[in-house]
């Protein structure tokens, strides 16, 4: 009874008065101590609430499937307040902290927020609240984006400070919508661009692309496509993923962009999505033994879990960057021995060490069935995830008084780095705003939270080699790291490989360090809708930038690097051929006389030279006869030169007509007519069957010189001779009728 009445008062104390005892076993704001100074924190200690898409009634949220990584950045954010603490780095201030569970829905971190600003369990309507005291003067979190845009709208207005740790959506840095929220990471305008610089240093540029439909996933994938498209990056598909993880139709959506990876010929997709979605959608990948290169956002870049998924290395290379970390001293040891320090309650340890040590009739079940059937057909069900091997069989009865180092190992400690950021930021603000010296602090602990917001953006301080400080949209700049998944047995290492540098806008990779899953030859995999173009050739884009064809550099042009878009002219003096990828100095070539050709040249020469001087002897000897006078201009040569001559103008203006042509669609079908050789060869043979033609058929005559009556006169002779003495008639002499005597 006893027990049951304590539970009560720490709940009343937990939900700060908001009516009537609540179990601390429900409880969403189940972690406590007590300060001078209260700092609330926002993160997701369960990632589902049950039934919501069938919710009608303002019921309590009931949250389900515990969040290890949520957990552990909020026990570094205690490890690093106690920390602080213990060290008099604020003499005579204590830090409190009180931190709550949104359950990975906004509408439960309003209500978790307004609670934290709530005093005796109500919210205030007043004009104006510079003088509002709340007792959290800053709030820590939330995790995802998504959340972190539904608080900032309320802390906002108050002007309550608000650091998030992870959520590194764009539009937080809008400091007129979000004039109180900080962040210890970069905006995701620096991811999105390192993503596509990243890309275009493998020269993948034929990808697709699965986000999320939340405010994270759609602001990302915005920016990400802007600086897709500077980089000459393209998006062969998209796909958009619920991010509330129990709808109806979670699963066959899952199985659709599944199909649709599977499909396309992209062979590089970059997924904008929540740790969770991209488990399930790595699961199915595993289960069709589908392989692709994957690139993380920093929303799951770091996952350990899906690190050590089974089949985990059956799905092909896993890039992404995260953001960067550092070491965490002494937190190691604290999750090793994880119990709330003195005066501080946390259920939320509570709820842990229960799923891990605990003997529950499933884990029972579950270890029956493996003892009499093989593990495959055993599957672990998802309560049973955070068991010890030690549940069932530990002496103590109660689960609490048991550690071990399950949490060191399943999740990254680094990325706990920026939460110690956020407490010492605020630490470092304290200090001025309370105006503390080595022995106390003077300043008022009541204060309105605003003014230390206003201390917040004056912070500035080195640790680790790194100055730190919060630039004007609350952003700290300190760029990023580029992680590879490497195997390492059965599951992926994570491996620091490169990093982005913010200032400069570039990717810095350590090749050395890559190591491709591509059997046997350790390539960089390809993901291209159109081949390289080699030098001599460019490109001819169709419809999207990058597809296109290669076509060779004209005579006088040239390409001496791969994949260029014009050809350049050659420079004076120099000259190039067809598909040459360089200029050459002009040079002149001789044939030498004893060459075969040369030979075979000069003897063909003087034949022609000869026969031509041996038919203009014979005209000028007997240029007085009919036979060359009646020869005349011959007219079928002439044609047949002429055709000659005009057929190569012709090719030369169908080249012109095809360089001007700007359809893209007709100059592709009429190049192919583009035959020059063959059309010359095509035109000639044409005019020289209508010369023939002409010949045979109406061969012409000089009608002139045949009336000229020498040559009728010389053609009476021949035909005259030509008929036989025998045949001849001649005619006898006359005689008058009249005769006379003789004399």
């Amino acid at each position: 009874m006893l027990s049951r009445l304590f539970q009560c008062i720490i709940g009343v104390s937990l939900l700060l008065s908001l009516g009537g005892c609540c179990d601390l076993s429900l409880s969403t704001c189940g972690a406590e101590a007590p300060g001078d100074v209260l700092i609330g924190v926002l993160n997701p200690y369960h990632v589902k609430v049950a039934a919501l898409h069938k919710r009608t009634r303002p019921e309590r949220f009931n949250c389900t499937d515990f969040h290890l990584e949520g957990f552990v950045q909020t026990l570094a954010v205690i490890y690093t307040i106690e920390t602080i603490n213990d060290s008099g780095f604020l003499p005579g201030v204590r830090l409190g902290y009180s931190a709550c569970d949104t359950c990975s829905d906004a509408n439960k971190a309003i209500h978790i927020a307004e609670r934290l600003l709530s005093i005796n369990g109500s919210l205030p309507v007043l004009c104006d609240y510079t003088d509002y005291l709340p007792p959290v003067k800053v709030i820590i979190g939330d995790r995802y984006s998504e959340l972190s845009i539904t608080v900032a709208r309320l802390l906002g207005f108050y002007m309550v400070p608000q650091i998030s740790c992870t959520s590194s959506a764009p539009i937080l840095s809008d400091k007129l919508r979000f004039p109180a929220f900080l962040r210890t990471i970069p905006s995701d305008e620096h991811q999105t661009l390192a993503l596509a610089l990243l890309m275009s240093r493998f020269s993948w540029d034929w990808i697709g692309v699965v986000s999320g439909d939340d405010d994270y996933g759609t602001a990302a994938l915005q920016r990400f496509l802007l600086h897709a498209r500077d980089a000459g990056v393209c998006i062969a598909f998209q796909e958009v993923m619920p991010h509330y993880l129990d709808k109806s139709n979670s699963r066959r959506r899952i199985q659709e962009v599944a199909k649709q990876i599977r499909s396309s010929q992209a062979k590089v997709v970059l997924l904008i999505l929540k740790e969770q979605l991209v488990e399930e959608l790595l699961q199915e990948m595993i289960r069709t033994n589908t392989s692709r290169t994957w690139i993380a956002s920093d929303a799951w870049s770091f996952s350990r879990h899906i690190a050590s998924m089974e089949g985990i290395n059956k799905v092909g290379d896993i890039f992404g960057f995260t953001f960067i970390t550092g070491d965490n001293p002494g937190f190691k040891q604290y999750l090793q021995k994880l119990n709330p320090g003195p005066g501080a309650v946390n259920h939320f340890i509570q709820e842990y060490k229960q799923l891990r040590f605990s003997c529950t009739p499933e884990l029972l079940q579950h270890r029956d069935c493996l003892n009499k059937q093989p593990a495959e057909l055993c599957p672990v069900p998802d309560s049973l995830r955070f068991k010890s091997p030690k549940a069932c069989s530990l002496p103590a009865p109660d689960p609490q008084h048991t550690d071990d180092d399950f949490l060191v190992h399943s999740v990254s400690l680094t990325e706990t780095y920026n939460a110690r950021l956020a407490v010492l930021t605020i630490a470092h603000a304290l200090k001025h705003l309370l105006k503390c010296n080595e022995t106390a602090c003077t300043g008022e602990k009541n204060f309105p939270p605003w003014k230390l917001l206003e201390e917040l953006k004056k912070v500035n301080f080195e640790l680790d080699n790194r100055q730190l400080y919060y630039d004007e949209s609350g952003n700290f700049m300190t760029g990023y790291e580029l992680i590879m998944w490497v195997k390492a047995g059965d599951r992926r290492q994570l491996r620091v490989v490169g990093r982005y540098r913010q200032m400069e806008r570039d990717v810095e990779l350590n090749e050395d360090k890559l190591q491709w899953i591509n059997p046997g030859n350790n390539t960089v995999p390809q993901s291209r809708c159109s081949q390289p173009c080699a030098p001599g050739t460019v490109k001819r884009v169709s419809n999207i930038s990058c597809c296109y064809n290669c076509t060779q550099c004209e005579e006088g042009t040239y390409t001496d690097d791969w994949n260029q878009n014009n050809c350049q002219k050659c420079p004076n003096g120099t000259w190039s051929l067809r598909g040459w990828s360089h200029c050459e100095e002009r040079t002149e070539m001789f044939y030498k006389w004893e060459e075969p050709y040369a030979i075979a040249l000069v003897t063909a020469a003087g034949l022609g030279i000869l026969l031509l001087l041996a038919i203009l002897i014979i005209f000028l000897v007997h240029r007085k006869t009919p036979a060359v006078k009646i020869a005349g201009p011959r007219q079928a040569m002439y044609a047949l030169g002429f055709t000659l001559c005009v057929s190569c103008i012709l090719v030369r203006a169908f080249r012109t007509f095809l360089a001007f042509l700007f359809d893209l669609d007709k100059q592709h079908k009429l190049k192919k007519l583009y035959k020059p050789l063959a059309i010359v060869i095509l035109v000639n043979t044409g005019q020289g069957l209508i010369c023939t033609f002409w010949l045979i058929f109406d061969s012409p005559q000089d009608q002139a010189l045949w009336n000229k009556k020498p040559v009728q006169k010389l053609v009476q002779t021949l035909q005259i001779s030509a008929v036989p003495n025998a045949q001849r008639q001649i005619s006898p002499i006359p005689q008058n009728r009249t005769s006379k005597a003789p004399t």
